[in-house]
């Protein structure tokens, strides 16, 4: 479902002297439906880059992303947004909405955008918002003032409303409390079951060692840094 083939990327400091600085090279490897790959490796060695490069965020240098019959890295733009609309979901440490729109549309937004009936795109995102223990009097207030953890349960609900065949999670159970990582592991635990491919990222080892089949060590696909 996901194949990653000799991608690389590298980044131009436009205000040094547009000096080029390679961080990923050679990067390959894929994931089957139903399997779950944890990046793991130290901090800088390009995990969080790797995802964007995977979602469409970042150009890549040379390579190949596939997620499905698309390549990524040489899509163009109304592919990569048919892609997330339909394929690829994501969901990210924090949480970016327009101000004043309510929790329960931004939750319902991505079921909406396929055409989904609106009684039943809301009440999705209810059940969802009820199920990660979100407080019913919060779906109709916008989710810009909510805590850390609550903005957290948004973004979950939000990216798994709607059945993505493709996942990737960048520190999903991050800010939650027992009884709502609990909800989120069953959450990603029943993606898998129904088929999804899944990357993520996740500094939670118990989670990791719970949720992933393998690992995928970025830092191999590091090139080293000059001195």
């Amino acid at each position: 479902m996901i194949q990653i083939e000799n991608l690389s990327k590298t980044f131009t400091l436009h205000n040094q002297g547009s000096a080029d600085i390679p961080v990923l090279t050679g990067a390959s490897f894929s994931v089957a439906p139903g399997e779950c790959v944890a990046l793991t490796g130290p901090s800088g060695a390009g995990k969080s880059t790797l995802m964007r490069l995977i979602y469409g965020n970042y150009l890549a240098a040379s390579g190949h992303i596939r997620i499905g019959h698309v390549d990524v890295a040489q899509a163009e733009p109304r592919q990569i947004i048919a892609l997330r609309r339909e394929t690829l979901g994501y969901v990210s440490q924090f949480l970016r909405v327009v101000p004043r729109v309510p929790t329960r549309e931004v939750v319902a937004e991505p079921l909406l955008a396929l055409g989904t009936p609106r009684e039943e795109a809301i009440a999705r995102a209810d059940a969802l918002l009820a199920r990660l223990n979100l407080p019913e009097r919060l779906w109709s207030l916008s989710p810009t003032t909510f805590s850390g953890g609550e903005q957290q349960r948004v973004n979950i609900a939000r990216g798994f409303v709607h059945p993505y065949p493709a996942l990737l999670l960048d520190e999903p159970t991050a800010s939650l409390d027992a009884g709502n990582r609990e909800v989120v592991l069953s959450l990603v635990e029943e993606a898998k079951a129904r088929g999804a491919a899944i990357i993520g990222i996740f500094h939670d080892e118990a989670a990791r060692d719970r949720l992933c089949d393998r690992q995928v060590d970025v830092g191999v696909f590091t090139p080293p840094r000059a001195a």
